[in-house]
């Protein structure tokens, strides 16, 4: 299987959005707000957010300086392994899954603490998600008519309305194929 990204992805864009940005990177952030007597995230905040750095770019300064949450200092197949740590019976159905969507054109996965997602150039369409340690769902950006979809109630404007649900890896067949190529072409 192909290389799964991580977050350092994340952390490499933010970087570079904050040089761009302000013409200076986390490390020299992160010592003028030490010399300013910073100590506690909140402090960090307003005082990057006074001098102009907000969003992503505070995040790089905030990272820099108190360090990075435990899960994206992870390669993507350690996210995964700790994904199933607990649940082991569900990693075939994952990694078919992973195989299954990398082998489309385009399409590249980012580890998660709790699910990987399946992105195409253009952005997110699908997510691999253990649902509990009996079942995984494949959450999904699609219109599509297939019996084994089933609609799902997320989160106020989440787009990942329709889901499949597996409880073996055999269940991954032809017919998960062409929806997610399905998916893809809706989202690309």
């Amino acid at each position: 299987m192909a290389e799964i990204a991580s977050w350092q992805g994340m952390i490499d864009w933010n970087e570079e959005l904050l040089v761009r940005r302000t013409g200076e990177g986390s490390e020299a952030w992160a010592g003028k707000a030490r010399a300013s007597g910073i100590t506690a995230e909140a402090e960090l905040a307003g005082w990057l957010r006074e001098q102009g750095v907000t969003g992503y770019a505070a995040m790089a300064v905030s990272w820099k300086l108190f360090g990075y949450p435990e899960s994206f200092l992870k390669s993507g197949d350690e996210l995964i392994d700790g994904q199933y740590a607990d649940r082991p019976a569900l990693r075939p159905i994952a990694d078919r899954l992973m195989s299954m969507a990398l082998s489309l054109d385009g399409v590249w996965l980012q580890a998660r603490k709790t699910y990987v997602s399946v992105h195409s150039p253009r952005r997110k369409f699908a997510q691999i998600t253990p649902a509990n340690k009996g079942s995984l769902d494949l959450l999904l950006r699609v219109e599509a008519e297939d019996p084994r979809l089933e609609a799902v109630r997320g989160r106020s404007g989440d787009p990942f309305d329709r889901r499949l649900r597996f409880r073996s890896p055999e269940e991954v067949d032809d017919g998960v194929l062409a929806i997610l190529e399905r998916a893809l072409g809706q989202n690309s």
